[in-house]
């Protein structure tokens, strides 16, 4: 066995042309990249992703947003809508092995760099296009933004407090999830072509993907009519599974089964509770829901979220606190996941990341490219991959075309 320090990566040699923005795209590409991808994001001149405007917060100039999803990539400034910029384009993608962009349906036949055209010139290529909407149908030409696909999607009508108006994710986990979409299918085309020998397009949606997302609400619509209304923390199907108050904050608790039920009221020294057989059950617990909650919240506000943990983790009973992110980056287990990257940025001076989730045995899932200034590796792309001399470079970048 080799020396770890020896190992390749898990995607050494594949190459990925970047066109995508904001969010879904750019956090897709970032997976593969982490993975050890060649990923090769291309920018509009002059303004690139729009994420490298959207602050505060800002670090010297920077906006601190585009470094979440735009690690281990390098970028190059093309201007598609210039013929040059086309065929420059056109030769990154044949000597590519994924194309992954996010533009309107449309867009890209319209500059003759869609699948139909570039398949032609590279087989082999896998073509991943997320959109908004999907390719085709009434809401194809909508723009898509994760805000607006929660809304439509159904995921807004479920999510806040029962009284009170719906509420959206607090991060984009639309985008997040289209993106995890997106990735596992770009891998799976390439585990195809090594079998087929050609490559193929890919199209996932925000709107699919929240609509898949749905899970037990969708097949509780889908079969048994169910419109679900809004819980909050809580959950339609399962009682104590919610957040409850303590003396300094609040406290989720899982008691998802009749022996965590038991153990829970046990531990919160409620003995006669846990024995009354009008909630020996979860379905009699579910029918009672008001008055488990008073009783328990009455109990969980005389101590704390950490005493309480103290108390519940070792009977196994799920717990945690509901933490600001301060707490979260405090937390001792999260510090020894290692969750956290640094990295000192030619620019901004000292960074932190958050790292990818997933660890290898035998191969490495490390920063390798800090995010990249606008068109950074512009010079070094178009030369030593593409073989333009200097002066080639240095006349289409005063002609604007990189």
């Amino acid at each position: 066995m080799r020396d770890v320090g020896e190992s390749r990566r898990l995607l050494e040699g594949i190459r990925v042309v970047d066109l995508s923005r904001i969010i879904a795209g750019p956090f897709c590409s970032q997976i593969l990249g982490d993975m050890g991808a060649d990923v090769i994001k291309v920018e509009q001149p002059g303004s690139g992703d729009e994420t490298r405007t959207w602050g505060p917060p800002f670090a010297n100039g920077e906006a601190v947003y585009f470094f979440c999803v735009n690690r281990n990539k390098r970028s190059v400034t093309i201007n598609l809508k210039d013929p040059r910029g086309q065929g420059i384009l056109r030769e990154l993608v044949n000597r590519s092995d994924i194309l992954l962009e996010n533009f309107k349906p449309g867009t890209l036949t319209k500059l003759g760099l869609d699948y139909a055209v570039l398949r032609q010139e590279n087989p082999r290529l896998i073509y991943c296009a997320i959109s908004g909407f999907g390719r085709t149908g009434p809401y194809a030409d909508r723009g898509g933004f994760d805000v607006i696909v929660q809304a439509v999607g159904g995921l807004m009508g479920i999510t806040g407090e029962p009284d009170g108006p719906p509420v959206k994710v607090g991060v984009a986990m639309t985008d997040i999830a289209t993106a995890l979409y997106a990735h596992g299918a770009i891998l799976a085309a390439l585990y195809a072509r090594e079998r087929t020998g050609v490559g193929q397009r890919i199209d996932t949606s925000l709107l699919e993907t929240q609509i898949a997302a749905l899970i037990n609400i969708a097949s509780s619509y889908l079969n048994g009519g169910e419109l679900p209304k809004k819980w909050g923390t809580a959950h339609p199907s399962i009682v104590p599974y919610q957040a409850f108050r303590t003396k300094d904050g609040s406290l989720i608790l899982g008691g998802a089964t009749d022996r965590l039920w038991i153990k829970l009221c046990e531990a919160l020294e409620l003995p006669a509770v846990a024995h009354d057989p009008a909630y020996a059950t979860n379905e009699q617990r579910v029918r009672h829901r008001a008055q488990i909650v008073r009783l328990l919240e009455e109990r969980l506000v005389t101590k704390t979220r950490k005493e309480w943990e103290a108390i519940l983790a070792p009977t196994g009973v799920p717990c945690g606190a509901i933490n600001r992110m301060d707490e979260v980056f405090a937390d001792p287990h999260v510090q020894h996941l290692g969750m956290v990257l640094e990295a000192t940025h030619p620019q901004t001076g000292p960074i932190r990341m958050v790292r990818n989730p997933v660890t290898f045995s035998e191969m490495p899932v490390d920063l390798r490219q800090l995010p990249p200034r606008l068109g950074e590796h512009t010079e070094e792309v178009l030369g030593d991959l593409l073989g333009y001399s200097a002066g080639e470079v240095r006349d289409l970048r005063a002609a604007g075309v990189v």
